[in-house]
């Protein structure tokens, strides 16, 4: 077997993050080089996998010199592949991966997380929508700094754009203060709207901003949309975890799969003598994650200045934050890994389509 032909057999039990099959089986492969004992590589993956894409090239690299020693150099350039993402039955939406956000109990930074999970992994290059589903509170306007209100174009409502993030939610719609009181229909309906009606266009993911707790919501969006999982979002004190394992609970018992959770506010540094202060404790989310058999995707400290941003609309700054940035980061990478782990596990099989 020549060379370039043992490069193919490599690559062909190499898994693309996104589908969890061989790259070669999904063309992926996008140009092949072989001079002597050099390798020059073109592999295209696509945006859902933006966050993992330095990881996978390090790994390809890695894979190709350990199975084929008599190469010398190995050289692997990286470029987004089309794939398209699946419409969501007869509600319309069209989207790789929807991820609902939620928590056991309010005040633990839930929507807050949920920006910015979409801010981050739409940084990291992906194409993301940011749904604000928490419609007895909903703070995602305020927290992004939007008044903005959607528009009617063509019976399709058109979601806010905040720094091209698509955005959609009840606070856009309602004057400022104003409480919603709706039951359980009116709930489902309006939710089904904003999936259905609105022109999101296509999407690797969609984060759903849910109402802290157990209730109506997650029970419609579960009939309403395949969701690809659940982030629960904690503080470290055990009346959290408490509340938090209840959430994860009211998840698995409507199918819903928890992709991690978040430890929020799990300590705090002094900005002046840079000592460790667990103000609320830390650790226990990590420690009922492990009991509960769910992935940590990681804790975030307590800091001004995120709470600043938070209040004056600049959620998106908390990126720029050195002592947040890496814990925030480190969070959006591990939610992908979790979701790519599981496919790569259970492979999708292909979509078929009809030529015509």
């Amino acid at each position: 077997m020549d060379l370039r032909q043992s490069v193919l057999q490599v690559l062909e039990a190499f898994p693309d993050p996104e589908a969890g099959r061989g790259v070669v089986q999904l063309g992926q492969v996008h140009e092949l080089n072989v001079d002597g004992s050099r390798l020059r590589l073109r592999l295209g993956l696509t945006t859902w996998a933006a966050p993992l894409w330095n990881e996978t090239r390090g790994r390809l690299i890695e894979l190709l010199r350990s199975r084929l020693p008599q190469v010398s150099d190995v050289e692997v350039t990286l470029e987004p592949h089309d794939r398209p993402a699946e419409k969501m039955g007869e509600i319309g939406l069209t989207a790789k991966s929807v991820v609902a956000v939620g928590s056991g109990k309010g005040g633990v930074g839930k929507s807050t997380m949920a920006a910015i999970l979409a801010l981050g992994l739409q940084r990291a290059g992906a194409r993301v929508g940011l749904m604000d589903a928490d419609v007895y509170g909903p703070s995602i306007p305020h927290l992004l700094g939007s008044d903005e209100r959607p528009t009617l174009v063509d019976g399709k409502i058109q979601p806010v754009f905040v720094s091209g993030l698509p955005v959609m939610s009840i606070g856009f719609l309602i004057p400022p203060g104003e409480a919603v009181i709706w039951r359980g229909p009116m709930l489902h309906h309006y939710l089904t709207q904003f999936i259905r009606d609105t022109q999101w266009g296509n999407l690797d993911y969609l984060i759903v901003d849910m109402p802290p707790g157990t209730g109506d919501v997650a029970l419609s969006l579960a009939q309403i949309l395949p969701l690809s999982g659940a982030v629960v979002v904690c503080t470290p004190q055990d009346v959290a975890l408490l509340d938090a394992a209840r959430a994860i609970a009211m998840f698995r018992k409507v199918n819903i799969e928890v992709l991690g959770m978040i430890e929020n506010m799990s300590h705090f540094i002094c900005p002046q003598c840079k000592a460790r202060h667990e103000i609320f404790g830390s650790g226990g989310a990590r420690r009922k994650a492990h009991e509960l058999k769910v992935p940590f995707l990681g804790e975030v400290p307590l800091n001004t200045q995120l709470r600043i941003f938070g209040d004056d609309g600049k959620v998106s700054s908390s990126f720029d934050v050195p002592e947040s940035a890496p814990y925030l980061e480190a969070i959006c990478y591990r939610l992908v890994k979790s979701i790519a782990a599981r496919r790569e596990a259970s492979p999708p099989l292909p979509q078929l389509s009809v030529l015509g």
